[in-house]
């Protein structure tokens, strides 16, 4: 390890927010609130997918931010699309040092420390706010971070539009197609 490189634990480079559920009287999946997400089953490849929303969230996760499942499968990995209410499966991992992308590489680079979770023969594994807390990383200095943010950003903000342009054709597709198949709308040559 290089001498500049410290030994830490998580909670030394990122804020982390446990989610917690809010009133089941307050979700609805009209759109109404803030995007709810209870846990890895919401969970897509990049980003989660909207199933439900709250009126009145509890916890939340903002945009960029890291959402790391805590229930079964513990350490899936998914990024808040937009600010968003978490639930008591996940929890929302926040760079301290505008560090984002670096403590979510992190994380998937530790994923041995989730796995013993999932293998140790429970049913149903899930983590503590202390095991999290207190997970061992190796902490590089601030200039090799920043390198890494530097250039990772742009990738990551390339995957971030694309993601916006799928969405915006699905929308499209979802209003245009039962026009189409109504005859509301017609395809000229």
């Amino acid at each position: 390890m290089p001498e500049s490189w410290t030994q830490g634990v998580l909670a030394d480079i990122a804020n982390i927010t446990m989610g917690q559920s809010p009133s089941g009287e307050s979700f609805n999946t009209q759109g109404n609130g803030y995007p709810f997400y209870q846990g890895s089953t919401d969970f897509g490849t990049i980003f989660p997918a909207k199933r439900m929303y709250t009126d009145k969230p509890s916890r939340y996760a903002a945009v960029f931010d890291t959402l790391l499942s805590v229930r079964a499968p513990v350490g899936s990995l998914n990024i808040a699309y937009e600010n968003c209410c978490i639930g008591r499966g996940l929890a929302s991992i926040h760079g301290k040092y505008d560090n984002n992308i670096f403590v979510r590489y992190l994380l998937k680079n530790n994923k041995w420390y989730f796995d013993n979770i999932n293998n140790n023969g429970t049913t149903f594994g899930s983590i503590t706010k202390d095991y999290l807390f207190e997970m061992p990383v190796v902490i590089p200095d601030g200039k090799s971070i920043a390198m890494f943010e530097q250039k990772s950003s742009l990738i990551e903000r390339q995957i971030y539009e694309n993601e916006q342009q799928t969405r915006k054709l699905q929308n499209l597709r979802d209003w245009l197609l039962p026009m189409l198949m109504n005859g509301q709308a017609t395809i000229e040559n």
